[in-house]
């Protein structure tokens, strides 16, 4: 008897603690997990929330299912809770550098991140606590920001929740909750230009700075956007140095003289150019030409162009050259003259077709470049 209550207390054990293991299922509701992302700038930006659907809940899902405001939900510490904007958990938001959300700052970090709905306008609350569940322990002192947008109403009905990218540009994009026919969006911005320094600071001290090459390209993305000049000529002298490999590289050296064009000192710009140009190919000093033509420096561009076609005549490439620098200038008779070279030159059909066009714009009177 002893040992059959000894076995039947060992099924009961077993049974119990069995029960007591969670498997893995789908979310309550059927709603689905999901989480989307995008870089913006040098940010990463990472949202993950769970899905809800219509689920044949047409007209009743905005200002009824998704209350208005501010509720008790009789439930969990919180009186006034605002919307999860989402289904279960929380629904969070992760930024990997400092924001702002509407212009307003957020520093970096992950953040819980409800709505109180309104039909005219809703109110976004990102919050500090990003682990509780749903809204029932919202509390308003943990708001890290809250900023105010309007609504939007949608031509198509989303079944599914969902928050979605767009009008993305170098340093923002807009986030959008989606849901039935109603679109709630906002801007997330950031500082490109600063993140994008500090991060050339950083890297710079690393084993990356050992070469020429990443001191050029932390020097030729300030000459791109026109910043931090005085420190990118000091990385142009690392580039530049025999230390670091680039003491004959005509891209090391276009670039210092591309800072020094910005910085006003044109007439050292032009030294530093002849030294480097002996060190350059055909296609190097066709494309810095290029480069001055496009932070317009015509007058300096056409002399590059003119050197290049005088130390390799008629070849396409040069001639193609003397093409763009004379439509730079205005000088469309000049330029169609080289175009119709150009013309004869062209290495496959393909060149030849591209060219044409650009006869065809000259012609017209129209700027090639």
């Amino acid at each position: 008897m002893k040992q059959i209550m000894l076995s039947l207390l060992a099924i009961v054990y077993t049974t119990s603690s069995i029960a007591q293991i969670p498997l893995t299922v789908s979310p309550s509701g059927g709603n689905k997990k999901a989480a989307v992302s995008e870089r913006i700038g040098l940010t990463d930006v990472s949202i993950t929330y769970d899905r809800p659907g219509v689920k044949g809940r047409e007209g009743k899902i905005w200002g009824q299912l998704v209350h208005v405001g501010f509720i008790d939900q009789q439930f969990g510490s919180s009186k006034a809770a605002p919307w999860r904007a989402g289904s279960n958990e929380n629904t969070t938001f992760k930024f990997s550098t400092d924001v702002k959300i509407e212009g307003q700052p957020l520093s970096a970090g992950k953040y819980g991140f409800f709505i109180a709905y309104g039909p005219a306008e809703c109110i976004l609350i990102f919050s500090k606590n990003s682990s509780s569940w749903g809204s029932y322990y919202y509390n308003e002192s943990e708001d890290a920001l809250r900023v105010k947008v309007k609504p939007q109403a949608l031509d198509k009905t989303v079944e599914w929740l969902k928050y979605e990218f767009s009008n993305q540009t170098e340093n923002t994009a807009t986030v959008s909750l989606q849901w039935e026919k109603l679109s709630i969006p906002f801007t997330i911005e950031v500082d490109y230009v600063k993140d994008q320094l500090e991060s050339f600071r950083k890297e710079l001290r690393t084993e990356k700075g050992f070469i020429w090459q990443s001191w050029n390209q932390a020097a030729q993305w300030c000459v791109q956007h026109n910043t931090n000049l005085e420190q990118a000529l000091a990385w142009t002298d690392s580039a530049t140095s025999a230390g670091f490999g680039g003491d004959r590289s005509f891209p090391a050296w276009s670039t210092k003289a591309q800072v020094l064009q910005k910085l006003g000192k044109n007439a050292e710009a032009a030294a530093i150019m002849q030294k480097a140009l002996p060190f350059g190919t055909m296609n190097d000093v066709h494309q810095y030409a290029r480069q001055l033509l496009g932070l317009k420096f015509t007058k300096t561009a056409f002399d590059v162009f003119k050197q290049n076609f005088d130390n390799y005549p008629n070849q396409f490439t040069t001639t193609m050259g003397m093409t763009r620098a004379y439509s730079a200038t205005g000088d469309f008779k000049n330029a169609l003259k080289y175009a119709a070279l150009a013309l004869t030159l062209a290495p496959d059909q393909q060149n030849k077709t591209y060219v044409q066009g650009l006869i065809d714009k000259l012609k017209a009177g129209q700027d090639i470049n």
